[in-house]
């Protein structure tokens, strides 16, 4: 078994240019294969040395010397995958854990925005992520959290402002890592000009790069956001907006994840002149989806389904994002850079056999070979629920009965959600779920400070009738959100995830069928993969056999809470109109 190199050659090492040069063997040698030039767009037939970590030479079939020779005879070599945007905390597993899952699916880097974790703990949970990071057989790159919280119509279990920032991208153990300020949602406060905002965007463009989270915004608000040096967006849904802010100036991230799926309705994006200004991200990436569907393989894969060039789906999941992060180590099967490789039976069903990362063999037939990092002591965030919490406090009783309340309608697939008004289903005076119109209470406790704090409201889209499923993946303050028709199931389920320190459940008529603790920070399991990816299938049996006919629905439920994705959400401090950016009632004055 192989075990990822932890050092590699520098560019300037002496080794390094004699094995480029031909005076010296390289380490090895990968021959036979068809390889892709990302600079030309083309596949060529070559061999590759590599020496030390890194590729030494490109060259004609037969011309390179070295200790191992691979024989790739009628494969396919393409650089291995980035994903340009990815919350690691979405996989319910650290980063140690990740990369085994991940690295079979040909991931060799990624850049992780560690906001969840840094919601919940802070600064201090950003440096044990990127702790557990190190030495694994993957480039982990990271973005330093711009907005802790998301907005000021939350309670988040921490608030990062510009100087709690700065120390992270001024501490010399992490800032080799750290590539970007990450997505700033608060897109509001930019175009506004928010003098805390707009420090942070400062520091970003101080040190590297700032990304963007601008769901929607266009006209005047979008050039003023793109001015401010904002230079990417992952919130696209629509070929229009895409268009609009790549024209800005803007690289559009086409994001296809767990949650959001965006890949069919921008695919028609992207042609052989802007295809530099494309990367690929998966943003949210649940353990079950990655182990069986894949990771940016899964997006690279459909994209040259719908037509796209082999050529140009392969240079957006590798090439783009390592120039957009200035990596220039990264992104290319070229000399100097890291022999980070994929080698595959298929090229356009992107089918991979082996995945190299830095020179050393880590999976390969869909098995994981690199090394297994010792388990670390992860950071606790208890769950604080109130005292008394019972049925009653998930009573809606208002003064006066409204005629039409505010509605969320939740979409599968979409992290947007539609603003809906309705009428209520009013029994003793109380506004109650009414699983015959698909219209089921929603519950946001903050879980961080004790606060006591309960949002109440209603959504529709879940489809499911007699039980109650719960979450402490709440994006992005990640409070405990609970939907259900029945005040006790409801009740039920937030005592259960309280007394294991976070996690999903679904609970029925007072009995809690399927649970899946989340130890780290009610985010991530201490559990391997496996173990893992058998707790959430059973989570999502239960919530199947409450009539749930979604794949997923704890993954729409964690954005519901959501106070910068339109239209309308939910969070501890009531409904938000996230057009208007404040807290709204649920009644419908007439």
């Amino acid at each position: 078994m192989t075990t990822p190199a932890q050092t590699a050659l520098e560019r300037t090492s002496p080794e390094l240019l004699a094995c480029c040069r031909g005076d010296a063997p390289c380490d090895t040698a990968l021959v036979g294969g068809f390889v892709l030039n990302v600079f030309t767009r083309e596949f060529l037939r070559r061999d590759i040395g590599i020496k030390g970590g890194r590729i030494a030479r490109i060259d004609e079939p037969a011309s390179i010397q070295a200790g191992e020779t691979v024989d790739c005879a009628d494969r396919w070599l393409v650089p291995g995958f980035l994903d340009a945007h990815m919350h690691v905390e979405s996989t319910m597993l650290p980063p140690s854990q990740f990369v085994r899952l991940a690295s079979p699916h040909g991931t060799t880097g990624a850049v992780f925005d560690p906001h969840e974790i840094a919601n919940v703990l802070g600064a201090k949970g950003i440096r044990w992520l990127m702790d557990d990071a190190r030495g694994i057989a993957l480039h982990a790159l990271w973005a330093v959290s711009s907005c802790v919280p998301s907005a000021p119509l939350e309670t988040a279990g921490a608030e990062l402002v510009a100087d709690d920032l700065r120390e992270l991208f001024d501490d010399p153990d992490l800032a080799p890592d750290i590539v970007a300020l990450a997505e700033m949602m608060n897109f509001p406060g930019v175009v506004h000009a928010d003098p805390g905002v707009l420090a942070k965007v400062a520091l970003g463009l101080d040190r590297c790069i700032v990304d963007g989270h601008a769901p929607g915004l266009s006209g005047p608000a979008l050039q003023a956001y793109v001015a401010s040096g904002v230079s990417s967006d992952h919130e696209c849904t629509s070929l229009e907006e895409a268009q609009e802010k790549l024209a800005l100036g803007q690289r559009i991230f086409i994001r296809e994840g767990s949650a959001a799926r965006n890949l069919d309705a921008l695919i028609g994006l992207i042609t052989a002149e802007n295809a530099h200004r494309i990367c690929f991200c998966t943003d949210d990436r649940h353990p079950g989806d990655l182990r069986e569907h894949g990771h940016i393989d899964n997006v690279v894969r459909r994209a040259i389904a719908f037509g796209l060039r082999p050529e140009l789906a392969f240079c957006i999941g590798s090439l783009n994002v390592a120039e957009h992060y200035r990596r220039p180590d990264l992104g290319a099967i070229a000399p100097g850079r890291f022999a980070d490789i994929l080698v595959l039976r298929d090229r356009d069903a992107v089918d991979i056999q082996q995945t190299w990362f830095r020179g050393e063999l880590v999976a390969e037939n869909g098995e994981y070979l690199g090394r297994s990092k010792p388990a670390q002591d992860p950071p606790r965030a208890p769950v604080r629920v109130p005292e008394r919490l019972g049925p009653d406090s998930f009573e809606v009783r208002p003064d006066r009965v409204p005629t039409r309340i505010r509605v969320i309608g939740m979409h599968a697939d979409q992290l947007v959600t539609e603003s809906l008004v309705g009428p209520p289903t009013v029994d003793g005076g109380c506004l109650v779920a009414d699983p015959e119109a698909d219209l089921l209470k929603l519950a946001v406790i903050e879980r961080h400070r004790g606060t006591g704090n309960i949002g109440l409201g209603f959504v529709t889209g879940f489809g499911f009738r007699g039980g109650a499923i719960a979450s402490t993946v709440g994006h992005d303050a990640h409070n405990l959100a609970i939907v259900g028709d029945d005040d006790q199931d409801m009740a039920l389920a937030a005592r259960t995830l309280a007394d294991c320190g976070g996690g999903q459940c679904v609970v029925s008529n007072g009995r809690v069928l399927a649970s899946l603790p989340l130890t780290i920070a009610g985010l991530m399991s201490d559990q391997p993969a496996n173990a893992v990816i058998r707790q959430q299938a059973e989570l999502l049996k239960a919530s199947a056999s409450l009539g749930c006919p979604h794949h997923d629905p704890f993954m729409p439920l964690s954005f519901l809470p959501l106070p910068v994705i339109p239209h309308l959400k939910l969070t501890d401090l009531g409904l938000v109109d996230v057009d208007r950016f404040e807290v709204v009632p649920l009644a419908i004055e007439d």
